[in-house]
């Protein structure tokens, strides 16, 4: 992946959450939009201060609706917010950082995605569709 680097790579348009918004809205969000991690800011829009994904929807309580249909899921997320469930322990990159240095980073920590940041402020968000992607495209 030679000199690579983050920001040839990530995603900018990235879609967001607040803390104190309901938990139905990352679900709406990510089954509409097709996405599996969203990024959680500040009160003011600007700092990154969490993440959602769709594995912490079902630690959040998803798996005590199974069996209530989906009546009893939806009533479940209405009553949950994203900070309930979000993860606040982040790892990050930076958009200078090398390609190669960011997939190591997402393999030892076993994530899924990596958001990009400058000064804590969400510039972007890396994830492995956007491996897949360049691997597809480089085979070509």
């Amino acid at each position: 992946m030679d000199a690579t680097r983050v920001k040839d790579l990530m995603s900018t348009d990235v879609t967001t959450l607040k803390r104190n918004e309901q938990l139905s809205l990352a679900d709406d969000l990510m089954q509409l939009g097709r996405i599996r991690h969203l990024p959680v800011l500040d009160d003011d829009g600007k700092e990154l201060i969490g993440i959602v994904s769709q594995r912490d929807l079902f630690r959040g309580g998803l798996a005590r609706a199974v069996g209530y249909g989906q009546h009893g899921r939806r009533k479940l997320l209405n009553s949950l917010q994203v900070k309930d469930v979000m993860v606040t322990d982040l790892v990050t990159t930076t958009p200078e950082a090398p390609l190669a240095e960011a997939a190591e980073t997402m393999m030892k920590n076993k994530i899924g995605c990596l958001p990009v940041v400058r000064d804590r402020t969400l510039v972007g968000i890396l994830t492995e569709g956007d491996f897949v992607a360049l691997f597809v495209k480089r085979a070509k």
